[in-house]
């Protein structure tokens, strides 16, 4: 049965306009056919390593289309998404990490040796975006999915998203499908976001304005969007 949850919008937006352009990331360009492929694909990898619905999963990494992927392939299983700033070190990464207690941290392979030197962390289970979720992406597994194959609910938690911890210890606010949904409906109507719309994100997609303010309702009405690594005036 279909649902409104995160990755099911995405999925109809993949039946309504499958050859547009959804996202491109330097030489990389996703269809939202490609796209819709490529998030099952990460899914089921996700779920052969054991990650179960209800599963933490953190994103410590800079700005990539594999991050785009990898959030809306662990809202496609029930899993949680984290996502860590990608400044952090030490103790405040050593923080996130013990609060969330994610089942594996998906990093940067230049970010991935700063997990095993944290104090209480390096034991984590880590997952580099540039090796498995690149390969994982492109793998060859085509089947269509089942109607029963991912039991997700709108009422369940798409995603842990952290405070920044100016005043006190960061809090992990709870962010459920149907409340991000409304959300997206929300900035879609206010920002009068729409398809014909070239969106350009170069601001953290760590941080909720880049990803649910920007991205996924770009992603929903079938935008075409670029994905930059960081702010750079000359690109």
């Amino acid at each position: 049965m279909r649902t409104n949850t995160i990755a099911e919008a995405v999925h109809r937006t993949a039946v309504r306009v499958p050859h547009k352009t959804a996202l491109v990331f330097g030489d990389r360009e996703w269809s939202y056919r490609e796209l819709e492929m490529a998030v099952t694909r990460i899914a089921r990898k996700l779920r052969e390593q054991g990650v179960k619905k209800g599963d933490r999963v953190a994103s410590y990494a800079k700005n990539s289309d594999l991050y785009v992927l990898l959030f809306l392939a662990t809202a496609r299983i029930g899993a949680i998404h984290v996502p860590v700033n990608f400044q952090l070190r030490a103790g405040e990464l050593d923080y996130i990490l013990g609060d969330s207690d994610p089942t594996f941290v998906i990093a940067d392979r230049d970010l991935a040796n700063a997990i095993s030197q944290t104090k209480s962390n390096s034991h984590r289970q880590v997952l580099i975006f540039e090796n498995e979720i690149l390969e994982w992406a492109f793998s060859n597994d085509d089947r269509p999915v089942e109607d029963d194959e991912f039991d997700v609910e709108d009422n369940d938690v798409a995603q842990l998203l952290y405070t920044s911890g100016t005043t006190s210890d960061p809090k992990g606010a709870i962010m459920t499908h149907r409340a991000l949904m409304h959300h997206y409906m929300s900035c879609i109507h206010d920002l009068d976001i729409k398809e014909s719309d070239r969106a350009l994100h170069c601001l953290p997609l760590y941080h909720s304005a880049q990803m649910h303010v920007f991205m996924l309702p770009a992603l929903l009405v079938g935008g075409w969007n670029k994905v930059l690594p960081a702010p750079e005036p000359g690109a």
